[in-house]
This record gives structure tokens, sequence and C-alpha cells, in this order.
């Protein structure tokens, strides 16, 4: 068998150098740590199932401060009479001629305008006869309670005039049975005639007594029934009259929109009349106030570069649509050439301004109120539960959770309402 020897190129072999080996090493090791860092870094970064990355230029942030609070809530209020009347048609009718326009100036018991009911009036006539009628019986009974008080002082005028004589003649008779002139035959019929007449007289005046009393209930009873149908008679006689409206105060007709030949029922609406120069404000305020807001707030409202302080006249607690409404009255003189139906700018204070740790109001408010958006840092922001009270157009007072210095995002919160963390790239 042949040998074969190896060539001199089957017997050379490549020899590492060292440090060649250890730089390639060292290279290996550092991309693995930097694969490493960056998938750590990317889990960092990447938003959880709470987190969301959202855009930095379309969030707006504020900073909490601690600062006075002005305590107030703007308004936008609306002008009214300060006193408004309506004037409604007494009887039913048609109208038959108009004395008023809509918009005029009118004084206490100015005719606005005149019914037409040939109805009433016929009834009114039918009515009226009736209680003259019965005014003229009582007439009657009246002078009949005359008759018989006058009869009655007569009937004992007469019986005291009859005794007066009768004791005349019995002191003329005396005198004669006292000298013997007469006898007893002569004196006695005439002691007797006193007798009768003194009883007489005794009779009438207890009657007369008793028939007082009963003629001055008669009395009493004759006048009130005529009263009462005077009364009635001015009633019935005013019904007519009331076909003729007028205007109940002074001040400028409103709403007054008749029109001749239209028909009306008593009872109905006509127009209305409101105070000229006394003015009243108006104005809807958030139910978030409706706890601190009461009679007597001081105000002011602002026309034509000037202030006008005001007070709240009125609250009215239903609550529509998320706000209530209150009425607030001028303190002093109205300003001149004001208009029903005018809006001004109204600051409701409702206190005193006092140090506070406050946050700027913003659309993040619309969720309540009871949660913040906080930036830690400049790339992340985490919801923290707040507690809030006072609030006005610029601040919002914070009792808890939120401190001086830190920074919150016053975006409207609602887009991230499901989120905890904010990541702003």
């Amino acid at each position: 068998m042949t040998q074969t020897t190896p060539s001199g190129a089957a017997m050379d072999r490549r020899i590492e150098r060292p440090h060649a080996k250890r730089r390639r090493m060292i290279a290996r090791s550092a991309i693995g740590i930097a694969v490493v860092a960056a998938a750590i870094l990317l889990w960092w970064l990447m938003p959880g199932a709470n987190a969301l990355s959202v855009d930095a230029a379309a969030i707006r942030t504020g900073v909490v401060v601690r600062a006075p609070f002005r305590d107030f809530v703007p308004l936008r209020a609306e002008v009214a009479p300060l006193r408004t009347v309506f004037v409604t048609a007494i009887s039913g009718g048609q109208v038959a001629e108009l004395a008023a326009a809509d918009g005029a100036m009118v004084a206490a018991g100015t005719p606005l305008a005149r019914l037409s009911n040939p109805t009433l009036a016929l009834d009114v006539a039918s009515r009226s006869a009736e209680i003259v009628g019965q005014l003229s019986a009582i007439s009657g009974q009246r002078l009949s309670v005359q008759n018989t008080r006058e009869g009655g002082a007569r009937d004992l005028a007469e019986a005291r005039n009859a005794l007066s004589k009768a004791q005349t003649l019995l002191g003329q008779k005396q005198v004669l049975f006292d000298k013997g002139i007469i006898a007893r035959a002569a004196i006695d019929p005439v002691r007797e005639d006193v007798a009768y007449q003194q009883a007489r007289v005794a009779t009438l005046q207890r009657g007369a007594s008793e028939a007082a009393v009963t003629l001055a209930d008669q009395s009493s009873g004759i006048a009130a029934t005529a009263r009462q149908l005077r009364e009635s008679l001015a009633m019935v006689r005013a019904s007519l009259s009331a076909l003729v409206i007028r205007a109940p105060v002074a001040g400028r007709l409103t709403a007054f929109t008749l029109q001749p030949g239209q028909m009306l029922k008593g009872g109905d609406p006509v127009g209305q009349i409101d105070s000229e120069g006394q003015w009243k404000l108006t104005a809807d305020v958030d139910q978030f106030y409706l706890g601190r807001v009461r009679t007597g707030l001081g105000a002011t409202a602002d026309l034509d570069g000037r202030s006008y302080p005001m007070t709240v006249l009125k609250v009215l607690p239903q609550v529509t649509a998320g706000r209530f409404r209150v009425e607030l009255a001028f303190r002093g003189s109205a300003p001149l050439g004001l208009n029903r139906g005018q809006t001004l700018d109204v600051r409701l204070v409702l206190g005193a301004d006092r140090p506070a740790i406050v946050a700027p109001s913003g659309g993040w408010l619309d969720a309540g109120g009871t949660t913040a958006f906080v930036l830690d840092g400049d790339a992340k922001a985490v919801r923290r539960a707040i507690v809030t009270a006072r609030r006005n157009p610029d601040q919002v007072e914070i009792i808890s959770g939120l401190a001086p210095g830190e920074r919150i995002v016053t975006t409207a919160l609602s887009p991230y309402s499901a989120f905890q963390t904010l990541f702003l790239k």
C-alpha cells in the first residue's frame, strides 16, 4: 500500500489573535445589552390597558397656585319691568271700540276698550227693576213701623191726658165732698175713672216698651235688607260698567292685541301694564350655585362703562336644563334708557376674596372636577382624585389632591375618561 504524504497546503491552520477575539465578544455583549435596553424602553413607553398616547400639541395645561380666590359668578341678565299687572276682561262680550294702543302710556282708570253685550244689558235692566221694586216694598215696611211707633205714642199721650183731666176733676169733687156740699155718690164715679185711667196709662207704657224693642229689631232688619239690596243694585249696574275695560294701574300698556269684533269671555287676558322707569334683571344661574345664592346677595351690572350696584331680589329654585333663575333689583335709581329685553353683564358676588389653592378653570371641570391629570415630567400625565369647591370663570378652589406648583391638564377630560395615564408625544 502506497502511503501518501500530506501536502503543505493541507497542513496549514489559521491561528486567531487573542485581542481580536476579545473585541468580538465585547461587540456581541454590547449589542445584546442595547437590545435588552431598547426592549425595556419600548415596554415602558408603550401605553398599557389604562394608558393612552396623545399629541402634546393638543393638550393645554395650567399651574396650581396659591392666590386670592375671587368668589363671583358672571351672568347674562335680561331687563324686565319691576312690576307687571295683567289686564283681564271682567265680563264677556264683543269688542266694539278700542280706546288705547299697544305700547301707550296709560293712567290708572284709563279706558282701554269697550265691549258690547246686549244680553247682559237686558239682564241688568231686568234685575235692576226687580231690586228697585224690593226697595220700594222695604220703604213701605219702614213706613209701617214708623206709623206703629207713632200710633202707640199717640195712644199713650191721650191716656195720660185723660188721666190728668180725671185727677183734676177728682180734686175738685173732693173739696166739695169734704165741705159736705155733694154726696158720696157724686165723687165715687170720678174716683173709679181716675183708677181706670191710671191702669190704662200703665198698660200703654208697658206695651210701648215691648213694642219699642220689637220695632227696633224690625227697623234693623229692614235697614240691613235695604243695604243689601242697594249693594246688589250697585253690583248689577257695575257688571254693565265692566264692559268698559280700564287700566288697573298707571304704566306702559303691552301685549294689547285686541281687534274690533273680537269675542271675549270673562277672565280672558287682554294685555298687561309694566311699571315704567322701574326695572329689574332676570338671569339664569348654573345649578352648581343653588345652595349658595340667596336673597340679599350683592351684584354689579355693567352698562356703558359704568357699574351699577344691585341686590338679589328673588331666587326661583326650580331647576330647568341644569339652571335656576334669579331676579335682581337696582340699589337706588335704575340707569336711564333701559328697554325691556335688553341684556346686561352682571357679576353676582358670592363672598369676599380670600387666599386659597386655586387651579385654572377649563374644560377639565366638565367631568365634575373630581379628578385631574397631573403632569409627571414632560411626557406623562397621571390621573389623580381631587376635591374642588368654589368656582368662577377663571379659577376653581382646590380643597385636596393638588399642591401649589403642580401642572395639570386643563383640556376637557371626556375623551380620556377611560384612562389613568396619558403619554405625551
